[in-house]
């Protein structure tokens, strides 16, 4: 649905900074895949997200994105020129800070009409009984009491509240892939827990193409059908199916053991 081909960024080039972030990554994400991504701090997953959404764009390489055409069929569109705001209409992203993801000065009904309608056209006059009742329908699911609570502004809401609406938003937006940057480590563990069961319930419920960065190596193994490792700008790992269902942490810890042992031998390590 997404692929990543031949994907690099170097910052700096010919300078004594010259940084290559990321190395030659070529990535398929398949609709419906929750991957789940790990790695170092300086490992390149910010930067992976970064090129995805829009954010930098690649020193080389090119990203596709599939579409449906009028007639149903698929086409593959070249997205590797668009500008982040134009990909904001097809890539949802949430941040580590509750606070990036909703406007605190506005309504949460508002910040909702913003979410359904992409825009501020036509915000006050389409805002009626049946859309406040929509509202209140999936807010129920957050299970917060929030679909009471429609007119006060974001900004009083707590930050596992304001993470967890952030969350409904971007899915209601119905992004063609929705990127979690570490949606939970800056909550406290209660609230981390909620999120995680309302980001597996919303994956499954709608069918969503998930990728999600994590420090947590067990969140890790129990999300997602697929595991991506990162380390010096490169996709060192990426597991799915039975053999991460089946996959440990102690066989994670080993198997980063070996491939740093060999890496100047071996360019990536792809096991599926």
């Amino acid at each position: 649905m997404i692929e990543l081909k031949d994907i690099g960024i170097t910052f700096h080039a010919g300078t004594p900074d010259e940084n290559i972030a990321l190395k030659n990554i070529n990535l398929k994400i398949n609709q419906g895949d929750f991957i789940t991504v790990i790695g170092s701090n300086g490992a390149g997953k910010s930067t992976l997200y970064n090129i995805i959404a829009g954010t930098l764009m690649p020193t080389k390489g090119q990203i596709f994105l599939e579409q449906k055409a009028e007639d149903g069929s698929i086409i593959s569109k070249d997205i590797t020129g668009d500008a982040e705001y134009k990909r904001a209409a097809y890539i949802g992203r949430i941040f580590q800070n509750p606070l990036l993801g909703t406007a605190g000065k506005m309504s949460l009904e508002d910040n909702m009409m913003i979410c359904s309608k992409k825009g501020w056209h036509g915000l006050k006059i389409s805002l009626n009984k049946k859309k406040r009742d929509e509202f209140k329908e999936h807010l129920k699911a957050l299970d917060m009491g929030l679909e009471e609570r429609l007119n006060d502004n974001v900004e009083l809401l707590s930050g596992g509240q304001r993470q967890a609406l952030t969350l409904l938003m971007a899915v209601l937006s119905k992004p063609a892939i929705l990127l979690l940057d570490e949606h939970t480590a800056a909550l406290d563990p209660a609230n981390a827990a909620l999120i995680m069961r309302l980001t597996k319930q919303f994956a499954e419920e709608y069918n969503l193409t998930v990728m999600m960065i994590t420090h947590n190596m067990q969140q890790a193994l129990d999300y997602g059908n697929r595991l991506l490792m990162m380390d010096d700008g490169e996709i060192i790992l990426d597991i799915g199916g039975e053999e991460k269902k089946n996959l440990t942490l102690e066989d994670l810890a080993e198997r980063f053991r070996q491939i740093k042992n060999h890496s100047m031998t071996s360019d990536k390590i792809v096991l599926q």
